[in-house]
């Protein structure tokens, strides 16, 4: 067993002593799933489940806990495929926090975001590693396109992610992804129509340059028949309208 799991059961199940691992004595996946078991709150998991943060074999961790438990174990990609490929929530979450961007493989990024079955599971691993991915781009327009509720939304996310972390993009590269946002504005389901405005309205608040192409993408959207588009253009227009006005 590693010290860090030894340290988690000296101290009850609390993560706060437990020293960063090294290389040499890395977590193994057993060992991960069992801090995640110590730590888990079941008396959480119907208030959670409200919020739509649910999941089969959901153990109720709160996203602080996972955090710091992501940084007492450290970068490990191996563990991060393991844990994503378990397919509980709490252990996907920590599974973002703990991948190594640089080392992604396309077929690692698919086979990861086709086990998401929550919102916050997916945001997360967008927010956390996906968006620091030099593949993470390629992803968007490909997770956009299918049809598996967030498998779509994590194309969604994924650019919203985009619009506020990668500062290296040029305007271009987003206005070419508002046909996108547009085409998948008609998608009434609950968690992609938020994920289609969450991106188009991190997108016009980048900058003053595409503010206004944002503005004008969520007006057409707003001419589209859905009541999906209609809620997405409204409420992006609501901020991006105010966005524009404040000093």
């Amino acid at each position: 067993m590693s010290t860090v799991f030894d340290e988690a059961s000296r101290a009850g199940g609390r993560i706060g002593r437990m020293p960063k691992p090294t290389r040499a004595n890395a977590v193994t996946l057993d060992e991960a799933l069992a801090l995640l078991h110590a730590q888990g709150r079941p008396e959480a998991l119907e208030g959670m489940a409200r919020f739509g943060l649910n999941g089969d074999g959901r153990l109720g961790l709160s996203l602080p806990m996972l955090r710091q438990l992501g940084r007492q174990i450290g970068r490990e990609h191996a563990l991060a495929m393991a844990l994503a490929a378990s397919g509980i929530p709490d252990a996907q979450i920590l599974a973002s926090l703990v991948a190594e961007p640089a080392l992604f493989t396309v077929d690692q990024m698919n086979t990861w975001v086709a086990s998401l079955g929550a919102w916050d599971t997916c945001d997360q691993a967008c927010v956390n590693a996906f968006v620091r991915s030099p593949l993470a781009w390629g992803r968007v327009p490909a997770w956009a396109a299918r049809p598996a509720e967030f498998e779509r939304r994590a194309g969604f996310a994924l650019l919203a992610a985009l619009a506020v972390h990668d500062k290296t993009a040029d305007d271009e590269r987003f206005i070419r992804v508002l046909p996108l946002i547009e085409q998948q504005a008609q998608d009434e389901r609950n968690f992609v129509k938020k994920a289609v405005n969450w991106a188009l309205r991190q997108i016009g608040k980048r900058n003053t340059t595409l503010r206004p192409m944002a503005i004008a993408s969520a007006e057409r959207i707003a001419a589209q028949p859905s009541r999906s588009a209609r809620w997405i253009a409204a409420d992006a227009l609501r901020e991006l309208r105010a966005h524009s006005t404040t000093p």
